[in-house]
């Protein structure tokens, strides 16, 4: 089941947010100045100020995280479920067995997905418990956006495609990079190569281009993406060759290959050269969980700690966490 919430940076309640922010912070100054935060007011367009009794501010930097912070609330629900239901070894294929689903909440920020081993009835019925389990926090999902499908025929979540299909005698989940997610890189780079862009020079035309084609490959590596780095390579370099033709346009092709390429068909300009997404190595399914640096893991924990598999839990990327539901 894929949904999502509705307008969720404009219904958070105030309450929620301070609430989840009181189970981690004591510092009451803290807390005060984010209330304050909350309550500052939009400035409209003719100028007035106008108050905000829910929601965080659009566009605040703090914003994000919390939203993130109040929806927790939503994850630690469903974490407990996944912890009743797997509290002994072989427990959820027990459950399975007597006709009972086995479910797991994927969140991030306001993009739900909720896996379901079971049948369309039984999912049906979570649906109903997640609509009334997001609206005791004061929200409501998007019903535009919610589906119920089946893995085998797929579907879509963070930019992503998630289907399972048959690999010799075993099924296995892939995940694929969506149309509309190549289509939006392509407009990207087709927006920076275009007339408008040939009177930069090609060494900041490469420097604008490097930073967005390493980030999305960067993001999208862990899919099944190597063709689709292949096809946008070949895009790019000949977008980047119709703009050097629009820019010099008494130069034949032969003489902007000698001035432009290196040795290895790659355009280069003043010591920078253009980022290959088919070089990108593809890493499928790599777990991290509490490996992931920052200060709060240097001093490792005992590992039968309650409190670190729950960490190791919550830290899973969540295109992770699908793996292990639909395993």
């Amino acid at each position: 089941m894929e949904t999502d919430v509705e307008a969720c940076f404009d219904q958070l309640p105030h309450s929620l947010i301070g609430e989840q922010l009181r189970r981690r912070i004591v510092d009451k100054r803290v807390l005060g100045l984010v209330r304050s935060f909350l309550k500052a007011g939009v400035m409209t367009e003719t100028g007035s100020l106008q108050r905000t009794m829910t929601g965080t501010p659009q566009g605040g930097i703090a914003s994000p995280l919390l939203a993130n912070i109040a929806l927790s609330a939503l994850d630690r629900e469903y974490l407990a479920d996944w912890e009743q239901m797997s509290s002994w070894d072989g427990k959820r294929r027990y459950l399975q067995k007597h006709g009972h689903p086995t479910y797991r909440l994927i969140r991030y920020a306001d993009d739900l997905v909720l896996l379901v081993k079971g049948t369309e009835p039984q999912a049906r019925s979570l649906l109903d418990q997640l609509r009334e389990r997001v609206q005791a926090l004061g929200l409501t999902l998007k019903s535009e956006k919610t589906a119920v499908t089946h893995i085998d025929d797929g579907f879509v979540f963070l930019g992503q495609r998630i289907i399972r299909r048959a690999y010799g005698a075993k099924p296995h989940v892939y995940t694929f990079v969506t149309n509309e997610a190549l289509a939006s890189i392509k407009r990207k780079v087709k927006a920076l190569t275009g007339r408008s862009t040939t009177n930069l020079a090609l060494s900041e035309l490469i420097a604008a281009l490097n930073p967005v084609l390493r980030g999305w490959g960067n993001y999208y590596r862990h899919a099944a993406a190597k063709r689709t780095f292949c096809y946008l390579d070949y895009y790019v370099w000949w977008r980047v060759g119709r703009w050097l033709r629009k820019k010099h346009p008494r130069m034949t092709w032969k003489q902007i290959q000698r001035r432009f390429l290196n040795d290895d068909y790659t355009y280069q300009a003043g010591g920078i050269v253009l980022h290959q997404p088919a070089r990108t190595a593809i890493t499928r399914y790599r777990y991290r969980g509490a490996r992931i640096p920052n200060p709060w893991t240097e001093q490792p924990a005992e590992p039968n700690d309650p409190q670190t598999q729950l960490a190791d839990r919550e830290e899973q990327p969540a295109l992770e966490h699908i793996q292990q539901a639909l395993g």
